[in-house]
């Protein structure tokens, strides 16, 4: 049996859709139009929040860290997936495969925390809003993105480096079209224990514990929006958390159901872990932009106003290339009526 050590950098073989190998070409489409959803859709939040005054506030700088961690996502898995559909691309090295699975976890981590941060915004909101402004000030939203990333960074560098010393003796084929650390972790001959124990810790002390403080929070809204007197106050203030326990919903039950499947599913179809794994970081990146979209008036008047002012640049581009046309006819004419 041929032993792959971290030093010889072996290389692994991803997977697409078990079982559906000889319809890849037609799995792509979908799969295309997916990406190109997430990443415009996602894109185009970003630039509206950027450029837009009135979208200068911490909700809208929350989302805007949002689509920031959902286009990191896309990116990070974008080239094995779409390699594999399109041109059956399935090898991938050793050092490579670690760099992917270091940023998919990485922003995983980060959409996390970023959905935590914008639970605390609500609460705040909702809570104590005379003193929202003074609460979450500019310095403090920055400080809050950059704990956001270092939390990550400082998790993942040693699940990363534990990966490094372990060595690979079994099939070099993964499960999934992008490395994942279970999978990977999977296929060593070495005791693989400290990794195991380190991803759990990983995963309690980023998603788990996240989980737990949004719960918390939203237990701590509801006693608030209860005090309410008014029946109309109490609709608005549970219509601004719609789009945010949405987001939560479709971000942590594809990744408590992969985590499931891949501790506990030994037994369950190949496919069931590929599947459940697009699903898990494909869909929050497509339907965040349609959520926050649909649900907050601010994000569609700001789409709305751009496409007012894309449209009045190109009608009046058009005006100037017209009248650019007819300037040299009225030149001929006018020098051909003098004698």
């Amino acid at each position: 049996m041929q032993i792959f050590h971290n030093s010889t950098f072996p290389t692994f073989l991803l997977t697409g859709v078990p079982g559906l190998e000889w319809a890849h070409a037609w799995i792509s489409i979908p799969f295309c139009c997916l990406y190109l959803t997430a990443l415009s859709g996602n894109t185009l939040i970003l630039f509206v929040v950027l450029t837009e005054p009135s979208l200068h506030e911490p909700m809208y700088y929350f989302l805007s860290m949002l689509s920031t961690t959902d286009i990191g996502l896309c990116i990070s898995t974008l080239v094995t997936v779409l390699g594999i559909f399109w041109l059956n691309a399935r090898e991938i090295s050793f050092n490579v495969c670690l760099s992917q699975m270091f940023f998919i976890h990485l922003f995983t981590f980060m959409e996390s925390s970023v959905l935590l941060a914008m639970a605390f915004d609500r609460f705040v909101a909702i809570s104590n809003p005379l003193r929202y402004a003074t609460i979450l000030t500019h310095a403090r939203i920055a400080q809050i993105g950059l704990a956001v990333i270092t939390r990550g960074t400082v998790i993942l560098t040693p699940l990363v480096l534990l990966l490094k010393r372990l060595s690979f003796c079994r099939s070099h084929v993964l499960h999934h079209s992008y490395c994942f650390h279970p999978d990977v972790m999977k296929l060593s001959c070495s005791d693989t224990k400290i990794n195991s124990a380190f991803g759990l810790t990983a995963i309690i002390s980023t998603a788990g514990v996240d989980s737990i403080f949004i719960l918390l929070s939203y237990v701590l809204i509801i006693r608030s929006v209860l005090n309410i007197a008014s029946p109309e106050e109490r609709k608005k203030a549970f219509s601004t958390c719609i789009s945010h326990i949405t987001a939560v919903a479709i971000f942590y039950i594809p990744l408590i159901s992969l985590s499931f499947v891949h501790r506990f599913g030994k037994h369950s179809p190949p496919y069931v872990p590929t599947l459940i794994a697009n699903i898990y970081l494909l869909i929050p990146p497509v339907m965040n932009p349609i959520i926050y979209s649909v649900k907050t008036k601010q994000i569609q008047k700001a789409v709305l106003k751009l496409k007012r002012q894309a449209s009045a640049r190109e009608g009046k581009g058009r005006w100037t290339w017209e009248r650019k046309k007819q300037l040299p006819a009225r030149r001929s004419l006018m020098w051909g009526s003098i004698p």
